[in-house]
């Protein structure tokens, strides 16, 4: 029986350090008399701790979750914006004179199908002419006086301008009356 005793008493004194130590270092609470109440605390603690690291992997999850949304959203964008040439390419040869039905009509299936993916992506011509003047979907490269359209209006298109969602592919390059 003596040897429990001693043993019980060195878990006594070991915790007691414990419980100093953390009190100098500022992290304990109430000082705790028998070894039941240092155990509670002991649980308290881990359990503290627990709910504390299973907050910060959710946290972690949700910010890799948007993370990686965000980068998905960007990379698709960049490659959208990288295919507006070719559409503009396209439309240049549908407008081009051509002797060869057939073959203009080869390009204007092969523009349709084209616009259609780009549509099912999500990228959309921003509307500019004869709009107001906007300089978050706009770039102005002239300028006109004119009576016909009102002020700060847009009178000619030179390149259209493309968007996805909120985000700006190319701007729309035009010619604004003053």
């Amino acid at each position: 029986m003596g040897e429990k005793r001693e043993k019980r008493e060195e878990r006594r004194e070991k915790m007691e350090e414990r419980i100093e130590a953390r009190e100098a270092r500022g992290e304990g609470g109430e000082r705790v008399e028998d070894v039941g109440d240092a155990a509670a605390v002991l649980e308290e603690d881990w359990k503290d701790k627990a709910l504390r690291a299973q907050a910060e992997l959710v946290n972690f999850r949700n910010r890799s979750e948007r993370e990686r949304e965000q980068i998905w959203g960007r990379t698709r964008a960049e490659t959208a914006a990288q295919f507006l040439p070719v559409l503009d390419n396209l439309e240049r040869a549908m407008d081009a004179p051509c002797a060869d039905e057939s073959y203009k009509q080869g390009v204007e299936m092969t523009l349709r199908q084209f616009t259609d993916i780009l549509t099912k992506l999500g990228v959309s011509e921003i509307d500019a002419f004869e709009k107001p003047f906007d300089p978050q979907y706009m770039d102005a490269v002239l300028h006109e006086e004119s009576d016909a359209l009102g002020e700060n209006t847009v009178s000619q298109v030179f390149t259209k301008g493309y968007r996805m969602g909120e985000r700006v592919l190319r701007h729309a390059v035009v010619k604004v009356v003053n």
